[in-house]
């Protein structure tokens, strides 16, 4: 079979760039550890409080260690439930110290909620039935927004917190 200098150069060039997607889709996927959320973290959208993370008591900002925290997050239609504080009023507003690590611990109980927090790498879809988790280490000082950042109804764009590190 004959193929023509101009066939071969677009195989060459068709075949190199398949490996090259290949290739940043394996090193994104194998050693920077991005997957979709796992199965084995499932729980019942219908009664998250049944799992002892999302119980009442145990949302929004609970302290592990000296410098190691969890935050556990409800998301539903348009509100992210951070808990209640003293007076029983809903928190929006979580205060860390600078240099934590942090463990992001949410879940929703109705639709696909996003959960971003603006200038950092916090950014993970929340799924009904799955716990998406994500750690990292907040070490800049400032108050940065917590938004949902996939569409989940009219008052999508009320959906929104802060997380302040001082």
């Amino acid at each position: 079979m004959h193929l023509h200098k101009y066939e071969k150069l677009w195989l060459i060039f068709g075949i190199g760039s398949l490996i090259l997607f290949l290739t940043v889709l394996g090193i994104g996927a194998f050693y920077k550890g991005m997957q979709p959320p796992s199965h084995l973290a499932t729980i019942d959208p219908q009664n998250v409080e049944a799992h002892e993370a999302f119980r009442e008591e145990n949302l929004g900002l609970r302290q592990l260690d000296d410098d190691k925290y969890i935050v556990s997050v409800i998301a539903s239609a348009f509100n992210y439930d951070l808990g209640l504080d003293e007076e029983g009023s809903a928190v929006k507003n979580i205060r860390i110290p600078a240099g934590s690590t942090v463990l992001f611990q949410v879940t929703t109980v109705d639709v696909v909620h996003g959960f971003h927090l603006a200038g950092t790498n916090v950014n993970m879809m929340v799924e009904p039935g799955h716990i998406s988790s994500l750690e990292t280490v907040l070490k800049t000082p400032g108050v940065y927004t917590l938004v949902c950042n996939e569409y989940c109804g009219t008052g999508h764009h009320y959906m929104a917190s802060t997380v302040e590190v001082y």
